[in-house]
């Protein structure tokens, strides 16, 4: 392992913009770890694999999570792992990367912080980048 994944217990952070390149590239699978939900109201990346972290209701880890996050791995590539603001996918990376697999987190996420009045999608993230999204 390299310093930063025994200081963070994951590969390491990366941009919104460098993931798009890695994606673009072929170095890497993109993994979604928000909610069904998120992904259909919010917006999803096109191609990026579905796979929550955690469940709604009550935000309960996702069972299926470990067998998912291989799958997505398998071949060796590096996974960048996106939320919603870059928290949810930290815990998600470190998983991943506990399954010897090698996982960043995207800073950021999809939304991004939110602005003093609360509200995510206006202080960066994947979506105000303007990388590839769709919405349902």
């Amino acid at each position: 392992m390299n310093a930063t994944t025994e200081d963070k217990g994951y590969a390491g952070d990366v941009t919104p913009e460098q993931a798009a390149q890695w994606l673009a590239s072929g170095e890497a699978v993109m993994v979604d770890v928000r909610t069904d939900a998120e992904r259909e109201w919010v917006g999803f990346v096109p191609g990026a694999v579905p796979l929550a972290w955690k469940q709604w209701p009550g935000m309960a880890l996702n069972p299926t999570f470990d067998d998912g996050v291989r799958a997505a791995g398998e071949g060796g590539k590096k996974l960048v792992l996106l939320c919603r603001s870059g928290v949810r996918s930290i815990a998600a990376a470190k998983r991943a990367t506990e399954l010897g697999l090698v996982a960043y987190n995207i800073l950021e996420g999809f939304e991004g912080n939110p602005d003093a009045d609360g509200h995510r999608g206006l202080l960066g993230g994947w979506r105000k980048r303007g990388l590839p999204w769709k919405q349902n």
